[in-house]
């Protein structure tokens, strides 16, 4: 199991209420409801192995040196030899250190890596996996590495993590009309405001959709734009042909690493905590009780 942790830590902050609070009257709904998260997740799906995966740089150089626009809405303040830093809540950002160091006297696998997004973490992890892979995330983008026939699939929050969407190529198919490998090409396609991906103008999801239906993937559909006879109308195959600048470097862009230079880390479930006394330390400090306490029982059980 690979949790996309920010994305869940960020749900959490949002659907824990800000009066959850540490003994100090510091708010602790993000670190409390991540635990609660982890807690259901480890209950209901019994992971062999669990890695939280970080974000090292959410918003890599690499990736903004091809698309300027890539996530620069969310930049609180730009950093010329560090990552941006990115605009989240006041009362969020002193959380995080806190659920860090929760996890590692927990004894559960974090991993970032420089230069990397934690997608980019999960798509290494879930390429050299040898068994089935659930990813949890809130993330569309990760419905990239859905594969059916290696028993990848998305666990989507819904609500929570109580209800969650159980991702796969059938889910995909209904609600997208691609499998997991068109999705990248789709989201390329149709862009994502959300991560300052302008997307090709004039083509939404459902046009991206059917193109890919027709052509198979971006390499034909661009193969297509250069066919006077294949089956464009005049409009696609003009906003196609204005886009080709976007469409040579987007994919890069939105297509997860698959070649992360892991650390060499054990990611099997903690049945026991790594280090208790640090542990029993955060627990008083920040008021972590009954969260912690159930997970430590799932994970003891």
């Amino acid at each position: 199991m690979l949790l996309d942790t920010a994305s869940l830590y960020f749900r959490a902050y949002f659907g824990v209420p800000d009066s959850v609070k540490a003994p100090d009257g510091t708010p602790v709904n993000a670190v409390r409801g991540l635990l609660d998260f982890i807690d259901r997740l480890v209950k209901d799906h019994r992971p062999d192995h669990l890695v939280a995966c970080m974000d090292a740089d959410w918003r890599p150089h690499w990736r903004v040196e091809l698309i300027p626009s890539y996530k620069a809405h969310r930049v609180a303040e730009e950093q010329k030899t560090a990552p941006d830093v990115e605009e989240v809540p006041d009362t969020l950002s002193p959380q995080v250190p806190v659920i860090e160091a929760v996890l590692d006297a927990l004894g559960i696998a974090r991993v970032g890596v420089a230069a990397y997004e934690a997608d980019d973490v999960i798509g290494t992890y879930t390429a050299r996996a040898a068994g089935p892979v659930d990813i949890v995330t809130g993330d569309r983008d990760l419905y990239q590495l859905v594969d059916d026939a290696r028993g990848v699939r998305v666990l989507y929050p819904i609500k929570g993590v109580g209800s969650l969407q159980l991702t796969d190529e059938a889910v995909l198919r209904e609600k997208y009309g691609v499998d997991g490998r068109g999705y990248a090409d789709l989201a390329v396609l149709r862009g994502d405001p959300s991560d300052g991906l302008p997307g090709v103008a004039g083509i939404g999801e459902k046009t991206a959709a059917k193109l890919l239906a027709e052509f198979g993937d971006l390499a034909g559909i661009m193969a297509a734009v250069d066919d006077p006879g294949a089956k464009l109308t005049p409009s696609q195959r003009k906003r196609l042909t204005e886009a080709r600048p976007y469409l040579a470097v987007a994919p890069k862009v939105v297509r997860v690493a698959d070649d992360v230079p892991l650390p060499e880390v054990g990611t099997a479930l903690p049945r026991t905590p790594r280090d208790p006394a640090a542990l029993a330390e955060l627990t008083a400090r920040w008021g972590l009780g009954g969260s912690l306490e159930r997970l430590l029982t799932t994970l003891t059980s």
